[in-house]
C-alpha cells in the first residue's frame, strides 16, 4: 500500500470507527426505550431518534467519505491490498451508495414513525384492538416500500422485497428462500406428524410448577454463566433486563439481551435467556482486532441467529445439558422442582404441538411459523395483500399451516414487534439461521466428536472455542453464502437441519 493510500484508508476507517460508535450509542436509547422508558416519553423519544437518524445519516453519506472511497478504488496500487482491506472497502461503499441514495427527510421520517409505531403496537396489543395500530402500521409500511423501491436500484435486486432482505441476509433472494422454504416445509410436516402419531408423548404437567418471578431472574443468571455470557462479574459486558419481546442489543464490550418472566410458565424465560445469550455471545466474541472496521461486525441476521438457535436448542434443549444444569435449576428453585425426574423434564421442554405464539414455539413448527410471515410480508410488499387484511390472512394461515384457530389479533398478527419496527425482510432469517445451525452443528460434530460428553459435565467451553473460531471471530468478512460454505464446504441446504430434528425426536417420541 502506497503512503497516499495509507493514509486515505485510515481517514476512510477513522470515520467508519465514529459512525460504529455513535450506533452503539444509538442501541443504548433503543435499548432504554424497550426496557427503562417512562410511558409519557414516547413523543419525545420518537424526535430524538428521527434527530439521531439524520446525524447518522449525514455521517454515512459524508462527501469526504465518498472522496476517499474514489481516490482508494482508483490507485493503481488498489489490487495490492490484503482481503481484509478489500472487504471493507466493499463494506464501506455499498452503505455508501445505498444511503447516498435513501433522502435525509425519508430516513428522519421511517425513525420518527417506528417510535411511534412500536409505542402503539404495545398498546394495541394490550387491549386486542388491531384497528388502533392500523393506521400507523400502515404509514410506516409506505415509508418501507418508498425505500425499498430506492433500495432495489442501487442494490440492482429483482424486486423492492428482496431489497430489504439484502439488509438482513445480503445477497439472499425471495426466489431461493422460497425454494429452500418449501422444502422445509416438507420436512418439519413430515416430523410433526410422526411426533402427534407417537404412543410416547410428554406429561406436560412438569413444566406447570409455579415459580417466584425473583426465583426466575436467579436462574437466568445461571443459564447465562453455563453458556458463557457475564452479567455478574466486575468485567462483565452484559446484563439482563425485562422487556414485552426479547432482544438483543450492543456492541463488543456492552452487548445487553431480556427476557419476560411469567410465574406460571418458568420455561418461557428460560429458553429466550439462552436464545439471547447465544445473540450476545456472537457479538461478544466478534474480532477485537477489527472492532471499529466493518469486518468486525456480524455476518448476517441468519448467522446472527443460528448462533441464537444453537445455544436455545441444539446446546439448551438436550439431554446431556440438563444432566447437568437440572440439579442446580433445583437447587435454586428450592422445593419447588425436587420431584421433576430428568427425562420427563427433557421430553417436556420438546413437546411438539401446534402453537399460537412463534417465541413459545417447538423446534419442529418454528419454522413454519417463520413460512407464514415471509409468505405474508412478500405478498404485502409486492402490494399483493393490504395492511387492512393482515389479520384475515394471518388467521387462514396458522389454520391452513399449523390446524390453530386465532382467537384474537394480540395472540395472532400482532404478536411480534417486527412489523412494528418496520424490519420487513427480517423474518426469513429466523428460519434460515435454524438451517445453518443444522449445518453448523453437522460440521462441529466432524471436529468434536465427543462434545456432548463434555456437555453432561458442564463442559461448554470446547464448544464455544470451536464457534468462536469458525463463525464468530469471522465476522463479516464473507457474505453468509460464501461463510456458510468456508464453515460447511456446503452450500445452503436444509438435509443437516432436518436429520438433526429427525433424529433426537424420533429418540423422544420412539418413532
Amino acid at each position: 500500500m502506497t503512503e497516499t493510500m495509507q493514509l486515505d484508508y485510515k481517514k476512510l476507517l477513522g470515520k467508519v470507527k465514529d459512525l460504529l460508535v455513535f450506533q452503539s450509542a444509538e442501541f443504548i436509547i433503543h435499548w432504554d426505550m424497550e426496557t427503562m422508558m417512562p410511558p409519557k416519553a414516547i413523543k419525545l423519544r420518537s424526535q430524538q431518534f428521527a434527530l439521531l437518524s439524520r446525524i447518522e445519516h449525514k455521517m454515512s453519506t459524508n462527501p469526504e467519505m465518498g472522496t476517499l472511497l474514489d481516490r482508494i478504488m482508483r490507485n493503481p496500487k488498489y489490487d495490492k491490498l490484503n482481503e481484509i482491506q478489500k472487504r471493507n472497502i466493499y463494506l464501506i461503499k455499498k452503505n455508501y451508495d445505498e444511503q447516498t441514495k435513501l433522502p435525509e427527510e425519508l430516513v428522519a421520517e421511517i425513525a420518527k414513525q417506528r417510535a411511534i409505531t412500536v409505542d402503539i403496537w404495545k398498546k394495541a396489543k394490550a387491549a386486542k384492538n388491531f384497528s388502533v395500530f392500523k393506521p400507523e402500521l400502515e404509514k410506516l409500511t409506505e415509508l418501507q416500500k418508498k425505500a425499498a423501491e430506492i433500495l432495489m436500484k442501487v442494490k440492482e435486486t429483482a424486486t423492492p422485497y428482496d431489497a430489504l432482505i439484502d439488509i438482513y441476509e445480503p445477497k439472499m433472494t425471495a426466489e431461493t428462500i422460497n425454494k429452500v422454504f418449501n422444502e422445509l416445509r416438507e420436512g418439519l410436516i413430515s416430523i410433526l406428524k410422526k411426533c402427534q402419531a407417537a404412543q410416547k408423548q410428554p406429561d406436560m404437567r412438569v413444566l406447570k410448577h409455579k415459580i417466584p418471578i425473583e426465583t426466575q431472574r436467579q436462574i437466568a443468571k445461571a443459564l447465562a454463566e453455563a453458556v458463557g455470557y457475564d452479567v455478574t462479574s466486575k468485567e462483565a459486558g452484559g446484563r439482563i433486563d425485562e422487556t414485552e419481546h426479547p432482544f438483543t442489543s450492543g456492541f463488543y464490550d456492552d452487548v445487553r439481551i431480556t427476557t419476560h418472566y411469567y410465574e406460571n410458565s418458568f420455561t418461557s424465560s428460560i429458553f429466550s435467556v439462552l436464545h439471547e445469550a447465544g445473540h450476545a455471545i456472537y457479538e461478544q466474541n466478534l474480532n477485537p482486532e477489527w472492532m471499529y472496521q466493518p469486518v468486525g461486525t456480524a455476518c448476517s441476521s441468519g448467522l446472527h441467529e443460528s448462533q441464537s438457535r444453537f445455544i436455545e436448542n441444539i446446546i439448551g434443549r438436550s439431554r446431556e445439558f440438563w444432566i447437568y444444569f437440572l440439579p442446580k435449576l433445583k437447587k435454586i428453585a428450592n422445593k419447588t422442582l425436587k420431584d421433576v425426574e430428568l427425562d420427563h423434564f427433557v421430553h417436556a421442554i420438546n413437546h411438539v404441538k401446534p402453537s399460537k405464539i412463534r417465541v413459545e414455539a417447538d423446534e419442529v413448527t418454528y419454522g413454519l411459523h417463520i413460512i407464514i410471515r415471509f409468505n405474508i410480508e412478500r405478498d404485502l410488499l409486492a402490494d399483493k395483500i393490504t395492511v387492512k387484511e393482515l389479520p384475515e390472512i394471518w388467521n387462514q394461515k396458522y389454520k391452513e399451516y399449523l390446524g390453530i384457530r386465532i382467537d384474537n389479533d394480540s395472540e395472532g398478527v400482532m404478536q411480534d414487534t417486527h412489523w412494528a419496527s418496520g424490519a420487513y425482510g427480517y423474518f426469513p432469517t429466523y428460519a434460515l439461521g435454524n438451517i445453518y445451525s443444522g449445518q453448523i452443528l453437522a460440521t462441529m460434530e466432524k471436529y468434536l466428536p465427543h462434545w456432548r460428553q463434555q456437555l453432561l459435565k458442564g463442559n461448554f467451553k470446547n464448544v464455544k472455542e470451536w464457534l468462536v473460531k469458525n463463525v464468530h471471530s469471522r465476522g463479516n468478512l464473507y457474505d453468509p453464502a460464501d461463510l456458510t460454505r468456508k464453515i460447511t464446504k456446503e452450500k445452503l441446504g436444509v438435509k443437516p437441519y432436518l436429520n438433526y430434528l429427525n433424529d433426537k425426536y424420533s429418540k423422544l417420541y420412539d418413532f
